[in-house]
């Protein structure tokens, strides 16, 4: 059944003016952060700046109304730079419009299915691999505007870009690379302080930004601002190349759809729902362990699959939470929704009111903040630790590491679930497996019995088990032990069956003990209880005590048939 309720209705429980200003102050402070960062997201996806500010505008009003998390924010984000850079640069913004739409649809139907859960065991290796690959991509396109280069069309590919940068570094604009570089050190210093200059000046982490109230973002666009127009630094602006962005909202635009355009944009959609996917769910999960709270992940990703489905519409682009507005609207005071449906007004306020004032922010800045983004968004640690992690999980870290950097985000997280997929039935496979037990000599049943106590997952991943099995048959009866088996599948169970069939060819009898509820279940459906021609004992010793005596039995008709021959 549909269970369609957002977390904003449970939030109005107790709802009162002291909370409705705190939400105040934080959707302002978020939408002061979201403001640049916006722009710059769109700018370097190959979008104008006004595409990054809608989404933040229009999508992150829809998260924040329907969503299933109290604090998330939604709007653009870095993950998604290079995907959609790369279907603009191929499918052009048509096709960006049909890929984020398709999305959208597909989050909305994961919600719908309750698949939210799912996103979780998604591997630690993967997310951290293509998380720092995305953040070093970004930081790597940000490159021709911090130098100041002249590249009228920039590649999409690793190997094009590098190339395209060389190409033209006679280009190289001296006023742009001094002042991106002046507004990394403001962003540095004004964000995580000075370091420690020995006892007498400890690092101070944060400090102008705790005291000021105001992030480094917008201190460094101010300044920037300013030293271009005192200065008139011959640098790039948002006006020069954009022409500024417009003072209203745009119009509903739909676009032609057709199966071919569709068909290709299949793989960047799914591409989108799953890294949206992941990276909302991730946000929602580092809120409620802030606000000790806890999300509702369906509902979550059917509001994403709403506002990616709206946003395009309205000259948007792919819109999921993101963890840097999310956190700072938590550290702000916000405690409900109301606080992202402020900051996504609080934007369109800007948007209306101050628009001729983006004209004058120099692309060097904007690429300056974005590098600080990727730097932060990547968790660098991790390769240096990865001779402390098991093999295959630092050879899939590096590898969708590697991948995404060089080739294809796409190809990265299908070859990383891939590996997980992989190393997973391996792993289950190797802790699988089937142990003789020893029985205690008995002179009238003596090679007669042998019992078998399995272990693990008998799967398709295991089935070299039943070989095992077959290769040591005992003359009379065969105890197979389930006690600690937790999960069985048909193809288990199948390879079991065969056993089963060669036992009986033999005249060898089968019982089996401490069957659980799956595996009981699944024998019961696969016919194999059937085919056992006993029912299955509580325990192995009770499974032990039915075979001997059914021996001795055996024995003594045995004997009184040969005892009554002439």
């Amino acid at each position: 059944m549909l269970q369609f309720r957002p977390k904003l209705i449970d939030s109005f429980a107790g709802y009162n003016r002291q909370r409705f200003l705190a939400d105040l102050g934080a959707g302002v402070t978020v939408a002061v952060v979201a403001l640049p960062l916006a722009m710059a997201f769109a700018i370097a996806s190959g979008l104008k700046p006004e595409a990054g500010l809608f989404t933040a505008i229009i999508g992150g009003l829809i998260i924040s109304l329907l969503g299933g998390s109290k604090v998330q924010i939604g709007g653009p984000a870095g993950a998604f730079i290079v995907i959609v850079y790369g279907i603009v640069l191929d499918h052009g913004v048509s096709g960006l419009i049909v890929a984020t739409i398709m999305s959208g649809m597909l989050l909305f139907a994961m919600g719908l299915l309750r698949l939210g859960t799912l996103v979780r065991y998604i591997p630690t290796s993967v997310i951290v691999g293509f998380t720092n690959g995305i953040a070093v991509l970004i930081a790597f396109t940000q490159v021709k505007d911090f130098l100041g280069l002249t590249i009228a069309d920039m590649p999409g590919d690793f190997f094009g870009v590098i190339a395209a940068l060389w190409r033209h570094r006679e280009s190289f604009n001296g006023w742009a690379f001094g002042l991106a570089t002046a507004s990394l050190a403001v962003l540095v210093l004004w964000q995580n302080g000075l370091p420690a200059l020995g006892r007498r000046m400890p690092a101070h982490r944060g400090w102008l930004a705790r005291v000021a109230g105001i992030p480094g973002t917008i201190v460094a666009l101010v300044l920037a601002m300013l030293a271009v127009s005192l200065f008139e630094l011959p640098v790039e602006t948002i006006g020069s190349r954009f022409g500024g962005i417009p003072s209203s909202l745009p119009h509903w635009s739909w676009p032609s759809l057709d199966w071919a355009s569709t068909r290709v944009l299949l793989m960047p959609a799914i591409t989108l729902a799953l890294l949206g996917a992941i990276e909302s769910l991730l946000c929602a999960r580092v809120a409620d362990d802030i606000i000790k709270d806890r999300h509702d992940p369906n509902q979550e990703l059917m509001a994403q699959g709403i506002a990616n489905f709206v946003a395009p519409l309205l000259a948007g682009m792919p819109a999921t939470g993101t963890i840097a507005r999310t956190v700072t609207g938590v550290n702000a005071g916000a405690n409900t929704p109301v606080a992202g449906t402020i900051h996504a007004l609080a934007l369109l306020v800007v948007v209306l009111v101050a628009a001729p004032l983006a004209a004058s922010i120099p692309l060097a800045t904007l690429a300056a903040i974005l590098m600080f983004v990727a730097w932060n968004m990547g968790e660098w640690r991790a390769f240096a630790h990865v001779r402390r992690m098991t093999l295959p999980y630092g050879t899939t870290l590096l590898a969708v590491f590697g991948l995404t950097v060089v080739f294809d985000l796409t190809v990265a997280v299908q070859f990383g679930i891939f590996a997980a997929i992989v190393t997973f039935i391996y792993r289950i496979a190797r802790m699988s497996g089937a142990e003789p037990v020893q029985l205690p000599p008995r002179q009238d049943v003596a090679n007669d019995i042998s019992a078998w106590r399995l272990h693990g997952a008998i799967f398709f991943g295991a089935t070299t088990i039943a070989d095992r099995l077959l290769k040591n048959l005992p003359s009379r009866v065969l105890v197979l032990d389930f006690e600690h088996v937790l999960y069985m599948d048909s193809t288990g169970a199948d390879a079991l069956n065969t056993v089963i069939a060669e036992c009986a060819e033999q005249g060898v009898a089968v019982l089996c003990s401490a069957l659980g509820a799956q595996p009981l279940d699944m024998a019961r459906r696969t016919g194999m209880l059937a085919r056992l021609g006993h029912p299955p004992a509580a325990s192995l010793e009770q499974a032990l005590a039915t075979a001997r005596s059914e021996l001795a039995e055996a024995g003594h008709a045995a004997r009184g048939t040969g005892a009554g021959k002439p």
